[in-house]
């Protein structure tokens, strides 16, 4: 009976051990499962890009736990703080956007805080890339005085003055017309088709009227010489 009761004994103490090994296990796996689950700066990340012609830093967190974290990004000359935002992280991530007006090569610190779990930067520091994302507009060149305009360019040379004489209008290749002589006497209506000479003009009417008073003249005179003569006979 004595040899029993002492198997017993250590058997007993032997199951207690065992079940302390595996309590112990336990709380280890239950310490290791909830430390995986809780929110670390690992599952942080932050990036500086262009949002169109704007800056912005991003900051991804992939929490599958969701714990809301408070996201604050600094600059880093000077510590200066330019934005603050609270996200909850998932298992695809989210993202939340801090619009900056950054400088190229210019340096933010991103500070993260989760409860009890998180509050630390994110490393590395994040540092914008080295051009502008929107460029400056190149002013349009003025042309300069001594530059020709289009019009001038296109613009055709004076033609040269010929050497010909112009050929004569209708108006100047006619010959005038002659002018009619007012002192001319008109021709008769019957002799509109005989030529220009003394016969249809008034010289002959005139000479005739010359010859009847000479001849009227000089009965005139024979008739008083002889009336004279017949006076002195008397």
């Amino acid at each position: 009976m004595a040899v029993l009761s002492i198997i017993s004994r250590t058997a007993s103490r032997r199951g207690v051990r065992a079940l302390g090994v595996v309590a112990a296990s336990a709380a280890l796996a239950l310490s290791a499962s909830g430390n995986a689950l809780a929110c670390n700066i690992s599952e942080f990340s932050a990036e500086a890009k262009c949002d169109g012609d704007n800056g912005v830093i991003t900051v991804t967190d992939v929490d599958p736990a969701g714990i809301p974290a408070t996201v604050t990004v600094y600059l880093k000359d000077g510590d200066k703080q330019v934005g603050q935002q609270t996200v909850k992280g998932s298992k695809d991530g989210t993202t939340v956007s801090f619009p900056v007006d950054w400088q190229p090569n210019t340096t933010y610190r991103v500070h993260v805080k989760a409860d009890r779990y998180v509050d630390e930067d994110i490393q590395p520091d994040v540092t914008t890339p080295s051009t502008p994302c929107k460029t400056e507009d190149t002013p349009t060149p003025t042309p300069s005085e001594s530059s020709s305009t289009p019009s001038d360019e296109t613009e055709s040379p004076a033609p040269e003055p010929s050497t010909s004489a112009p050929a004569p209008s209708q108006s100047e290749s006619t010959a005038p017309a002659a002018v009619p002589n007012d002192n001319a006497p008109s021709p008769a209506a019957g002799d509109s088709n005989l030529a220009e000479t003394g016969a249809n003009s008034n010289t002959g009417m005139i000479a005739g009227i010359a010859a009847a008073l000479v001849v009227v003249g000089g009965g005139a005179v024979f008739f008083g010489l002889r009336r004279r003569g017949a006076n002195s006979n008397s």
